[in-house]
């Protein structure tokens, strides 16, 4: 892993984490294309760990959102009529819908490390799961504001995050799937996403972080992870700003032209051989 790469893979990243596209599956790909060993310790751990520079930039963004949760929070345990606080709901809902992807992420760590870092799961991700972003769009009432998540809707969306625990699915590809089959407007669906992706994303790259501290010091290094880090954050900031835009005018199903294409693609590569699978 040189500093370029870790460049490249920083940019890869940041844009990718929040778009319906798949970042995993990108970073995969990515790692392939430069000649790296995608099934490496070192390089699974610096996939996940970069990932924490775009869950800054989300906690940045929304610092005034989060910060009046935390204290609604706070202050409701400890006050009754703190809770009735929507803000302090909300949080618990938040907290509640991470509960899943904490549980599986943990136990399916070898399965995601291991046999899923291949390029065929990639594409078959990719392609699959863009017939669930259509149907949500397609038979979603998207009526529903932020105010009446229910904690059933936050479980059922924490459920469908950890299948993005397989590359090429796309974790908000499929919590903002989950919450337009729930009725929720595609704006408040976004947002659940981003929250969602604070305590996943940071969870899995401390763990990492400190279960595989000896693969990346010895296989990557620590300064192409800190470089990632830096680049995917300032990156991710801006892709954040203009999906919040973008849903708000235009269906997810656009990103599907793109995923069924790349997925099909990566398929053609693989199976003429220009790509190994692993």
């Amino acid at each position: 892993m040189n500093l370029l790469f870790a460049v490249i893979l920083g940019v890869v990243e940041g844009f990718t984490e929040f778009l319906p596209v798949s970042s995993t599956g990108h970073l995969t790909l990515a790692e392939k294309l430069l000649g790296l060993p995608i099934d490496d310790a070192g390089v699974t751990a610096f996939t996940a760990i970069i990932q924490f520079g775009a869950i800054l930039a989300v906690i940045l963004f929304f610092r005034a959102d989060i910060g009046r949760l935390v204290a609604a929070w706070l202050r409701g345990l400890f006050a009754a009529d703190a809770r009735r606080n929507p803000d302090y709901r909300f949080a618990w809902l938040v907290i509640a819908g991470s509960v899943p992807i904490g549980v599986v992420g943990f136990a399916a760590k070898g399965l995601v490390s291991g046999p899923l870092r291949n390029l065929w799961v990639v594409a078959a991700g990719l392609i699959l799961w863009s017939v669930v972003m259509f149907v949500a769009e397609r038979v979603g009432r998207q009526s529903r504001p932020e105010e009446s998540l229910t904690l059933k809707d936050a479980l059922i969306i924490g459920v469908f995050q950890c299948i993005a625990l397989i590359p090429g699915v796309s974790r908000s590809g499929a919590t903002i799937s989950a919450g337009l089959l729930r009725g929720l407007d595609r704006l408040s669906a976004t947002r659940l996403s981003f929250f969602l992706a604070i305590p996943a994303l940071v969870g899995a790259g401390a763990y990492e972080g400190v279960s595989e501290a000896g693969a990346v010091s010895s296989t990557v290094g620590w300064l192409p992870v800190v470089i990632g880090t830096v680049i995917s954050f300032a990156v991710a900031y801006v892709s954040i700003a203009w999906l919040l835009r973008f849903v708000a005018r235009h269906p997810i199903t656009v990103f599907i032209w793109y995923r069924v294409a790349l997925g099909a693609v990566l398929m053609v590569l693989l199976a003429t051989g220009v790509l190994s699978a692993t």
